[in-house]
């Protein structure tokens, strides 16, 4: 079968051991930000499902109702033909390392469309993957963050890793709204001579030999803002309401 339209393998989020099940919910939102939709789960702490998955979620919880749960890691990546574990650089191993990007730009040279698997392992919160886990996993993602800091999430390092693989898979990004024309110039100044009149009305230019610089003033402020059609229609019927006496506003 031809692999020239094959979409490059989504990766598999497969959460080791995960203690909190707000934090489980929090790594299903962010996978789901970015377009992965398949999550594992190896011997969550507090069982599965977890109350307190869904509202951490934040909509979700499809993600969640489809995870599947696992004993061990070795059976959770069983079918995956590519194991990624997230982990800082440990001692004794000997398996390439990469960056969320670079492998995230590996993953999308992988294609296929017979179905191989990728999955990205993230370990418990307080401990991480232990070396049992690593082992398993042909190399390493390992996030650059501060040295002198290293405290970050789960959520946190889903969110990374599945930013950089939106990255490459050219997800659509939210519909651009081209804004309004901007309003005619007679229709910004029927609007301001309206407030003018008002204001008039109202004995706010004092004193009188001020009047030319405050009004320049205002207008060079009420001119300042891209006004569009609608909002000067808009506008100028709250003034018109303004201008309005209590009785004629009641009736």
């Amino acid at each position: 079968m031809s692999t020239a339209n094959a979409k490059p393998a989504q990766p598999v989020i497969v959460l080791v051991r995960p203690q909190l099940g707000e934090n489980i919910g929090k790594a299903a939102r962010a996978m789901l930000n970015f377009g992965l939709t398949e999550l594992r789960l190896v011997a969550p702490r507090d069982g599965w499902p977890n109350p307190d998955a869904g509202p951490s979620a934040a909509g979700a919880d499809r993600l969640l109702a489809d995870a599947k749960v696992y004993a061990t890691t070795a059976e959770a990546v069983a079918d995956c033909h590519q194991v990624y574990a997230t982990t800082v650089r440990k001692r004794g191993v000997t398996k390439p390392v990469y960056t969320p990007q670079d492998a995230a730009a590996r993953m999308h040279m992988a294609k296929s469309d017979n179905g191989k698997c990728t999955a990205i392992l993230f370990g418990p919160e307080r401990s991480g993957l232990d070396s049992d886990d690593v082992a398993l996993a042909r190399s390493i993602i390992t996030i650059p963050i501060n040295p002198d800091f290293g405290s970050i999430n789960l959520a946190q390092a889903v969110i990374i890793i599945a930013y950089e693989c939106a990255q490459m898979a050219d997800l659509a990004q939210p519909t651009w709204q081209e804004p309004e024309d901007p309003a005619s110039q007679h229709d910004l100044d029927g609007m301001i001579e309206q407030l003018f009149a008002m204001l008039r009305v109202r004995g706010y230019f004092f004193p009188e030999d001020r009047t030319p610089a405050t009004e320049r003033t205002l207008r060079t402020l009420l001119t300042q803002a891209s006004w569009n059609e609608t909002q000067v229609r808009a506008m100028r019927g709250v003034l018109s309401h303004l201008d309005r006496t209590p009785r004629e506003t009641s009736d």
